[in-house]
Order: structure tokens, then C-alpha cells, then sequence
């Protein structure tokens, strides 16, 4: 297991391009989800304001970790998602697709916060990019 060191400084926001910035898990039972994560890591999970059935996943500290969200599975086997931040993005998306991927969910807005592209890349495995924008509607 990697063993985090002390100097090694990470935000949630999205200060470097294409870094980490989020995590989503997918979950049959949410309840029954929150209780091992809970249990498991020592996570404080709960609902994010104005989304019913989408948790807010806080791993640790302020800005010590990336945080995530736990939401109702979509299709079976959905694996869990990992958020680049991106610049733009249309533009990463239209790259993605260029260097033969597949954009699975079109630019979408998080009121308040930004919008994300969920993608594929050339070995199936899904990921989504990330554009903050306190703007986004």
C-alpha cells in the first residue's frame, strides 16, 4: 500500500491540469454503501445539497485528500469513476474522440461548480474530465 508523506501537498480544487479531482462510486443500496465506506475508511459521507440521491463522499482533510460521491448504479457492472480536471472540457473531450475514444455523456453542467464529459478511452475503461466553473448553470 502506498503510504502518503507528509510533504506531499494536494487540493480539491483544480490547481494542475489534468490531476485527480474527484471520484464517483456507484452503489445498488446507498445505505448499505455508506455504511462500509463509513466503516471501512472512517469517511464521513452525506447527502449533497439539492441532489437527492447523490452523497458527498469526505475522505479526510480539507485539502489533504480528493472527495467523491456515492450515486445510484446506472447500468450493471458500472465501475467506479475518476475526475481529470481539464481546462475545457469541449476541447478535451474533441481530443478524446481524435485519439480514439468515445465520449459517452456530453458536456453536463454542475450548477455552481462546473461541467463534467464522461469518456472512454481506446480499452473501454471509463473516466470523465472535469472544467470548473462557478458559473456553470
Amino acid at each position: 500500500m502506498a503510504k502518503r508523506t507528509p510533504t506531499r501537498k494536494t487540493t480539491k480544487k483544480a490547481d494542475c491540469p489534468a490531476s485527480l479531482v474527484w471520484f464517483d462510486i456507484p452503489a445498488d443500496d446507498l445505505v448499505r454503501a455508506k455504511k462500509f465506506y463509513s466503516a471501512l475508511f472512517g469517511w464521513k459521507i452525506s447527502r449533497f445539497p439539492a441532489m437527492p440521491d447523490y452523497w458527498h463522499i469526505d475522505t479526510g482533510g480539507e485539502k489533504a485528500t480528493l472527495d467523491g460521491g456515492l450515486l445510484p448504479r446506472q447500468a450493471p457492472r458500472q465501475p467506479i469513476t475518476a475526475y481529470v480536471s481539464v481546462p475545457s472540457v469541449e476541447k478535451a473531450a474533441a481530443k478524446v474522440q481524435k485519439l480514439g475514444g468515445t465520449v459517452c455523456k456530453t458536456k453536463t453542467p454542475v450548477p455552481g461548480m462546473g461541467y463534467f464529459v464522461i469518456c472512454q478511452d481506446t480499452e473501454s475503461n471509463t473516466f470523465a474530465l472535469w472544467e470548473m466553473n462557478p458559473q456553470a448553470t
